[in-house]
């Protein structure tokens, strides 16, 4: 498939956004320079354009606030135990005849990320031995290096931004001098790739590491993860929250000038 002639109408991207946030209640609806925090992040896809944009909810009151801004929406279930799971039976709602071939998942707490990044996961899957596409970034703060929370990626470089996936974790790896990556879970499937992975039960590393990535590639799945050159701002706490809202007003009001 030709992933840049024809291929927006063949892509299909798919933004999960959970009510249920213990660090940061009604996560979905807080407010980021005017908007919602969920309409910003689906400003933030279609500024990629990429394809066709879908908000999975699991709340009303988040599903009226989307279909307010005029993006697609869909309702899910509310016992998902991850977001895969969620878009899938967003994808089956949205397109049960199958037009679309990639389905990229854009968290629905990434309200900054640029509209680059997103494209940017495309990148692998214009090889046909690639099922699903992910992002990486090389590890700069020392402190970043031993954080169980940045998860890292170790993989066999293909090209100076590519590599192959061989294993994510939340250890310091790979040993011995040289870079690290930091795993930015903003994932491109093949449909075909997506609708195995949600058939597969949780697997031994993946429960270990608490990473559903490595799922996929306990089953053989083939990950390429493309080299970006920042991380997008997770919102996750107060603090981020503030942050957000400092980038994206100064941004608003650079774009009014």
């Amino acid at each position: 498939m030709d992933m840049n002639e024809g291929g927006a109408a063949k892509t299909l991207v798919l933004i999960p956004a959970r009510m249920a946030s213990t660090r940061l209640p009604d996560k979905p609806l807080a407010d980021i320079a005017g908007l919602p925090m969920i309409v910003q992040v689906a400003k933030r896809a279609q500024e990629a354009e990429v394809g066709r944009i879908i908000v999975a909810v699991d709340d009303q009151r988040v599903f009226d606030a989307v279909k307010a801004a005029g993006f697609e929406v869909v309702m899910t279930r509310g016992d998902h135990q991850s977001g895969s799971d969620r878009i899938y039976e967003a994808l089956t709602k949205v397109d049960p005849d199958g037009v679309a071939e990639i389905v990229i998942n854009v968290q629905g707490d990434l309200p900054t990320i640029d509209a680059q990044t997103i494209r940017a996961a495309l990148e692998p899957l214009k090889d046909p031995a690639v099922d699903i596409a992910t992002l990486t970034v090389e590890i700069e703060d020392e402190q970043e290096k031993t954080n169980p929370n940045v998860v890292k990626v170790i993989g066999s470089p293909l090209s100076e931004d590519r590599m192959r996936a061989l294993y994510f974790t939340r250890a310091t790896a790979p040993y011995g001098a040289g870079p690290l990556y930091h795993h930015i879970g903003l994932y491109a499937y093949r449909r075909a790739a997506l609708e195995r992975f949600v058939t597969l039960r949780p697997s031994t590393l993946e429960k270990r590491e608490s990473l559903e990535q490595l799922r996929a590639l306990e089953a053989s799945m083939r990950i390429d993860a493309q080299v970006v050159k920042t991380v997008p701002l997770g919102v996750d706490t107060p603090a981020d929250l503030e942050k957000a809202r400092r980038i994206l007003s100064a941004a608003s009001s650079n774009a009014g000038h």
